[in-house]
């Protein structure tokens, strides 16, 4: 039976984590960004499709590559050791037989509704992205998640002739603290919920 973490893991996930947008030059090792994915790879996703495609942009090249596509105000973000892309085949489906082999007949139920291809591996994509957030800070690594992007331009130069497109992009690495705002507030219960 699941029990109740303790509050310093609450502080280190949420309560005390920020989105950065400073960056210190200790690096992010393959090891590491192999650990991320492993922890994320086990977050829930509907039928188990895992639709995010995950692309570590590390090297200079590979960044010079991105700064095109990002927003003037995100240049920043090429400070930090790594970029992740984090992305959503279109084709997730075809994985099917092997991630949900108890019914892979769910398969065509996609490839026979188009409709409901891309609202389902955006959504679960979105959901993939949030637990790196999570497992990231896990790690000890901090994250400043982005959308000031021209996601054309980052599906051409990174995932050209795929059926891959973007959803969100997240700056990785240790965070200079020096350079956070205050925390911004945040929504009470009765704003943003409600008990029916």
């Amino acid at each position: 039976m699941p029990t109740k973490i303790d509050p310093s893991v609450l502080h280190q996930l949420f309560l005390d984590a920020r989105s950065h947008n400073g960056w210190t030059d200790e690096p992010v090792t393959d090891a590491e960004l192999r650990a991320l994915y492993d922890i994320v790879k086990f977050g829930p996703t509907s039928l188990n499709t895992q639709p995010a495609r995950f692309v570590f942009v590390r090297s200079e090249a590979a960044k010079a590559r991105l700064k095109p596509a990002l927003s003037a105000g995100n240049h920043k973000a090429l400070a930090a050791p790594v970029i992740v892309l984090i992305g959503y085949d279109l084709k997730f489906y075809d994985k099917i037989p092997e991630l949900f082999p108890h019914n892979a007949a769910m398969r065509d139920m996609f490839v026979n509704t188009p409709a409901m291809v891309e609202p389902h591996a955006f959504r679960n994509s979105s959901l993939q992205g949030a637990y790196l957030i999570i497992a990231a800070r896990a790690l000890g690594l901090d994250v400043g998640p982005m959308s000031g992007f021209d996601a054309t331009k980052v599906d051409a130069e990174f995932f050209p002739g795929t059926t891959v497109k973007t959803n969100f992009i997240a700056a990785l690495g240790h965070g200079d603290h020096g350079k956070l705002f205050d925390r911004l507030p945040r929504l009470a219960f009765e704003d943003a919920a409600q008990i029916l």
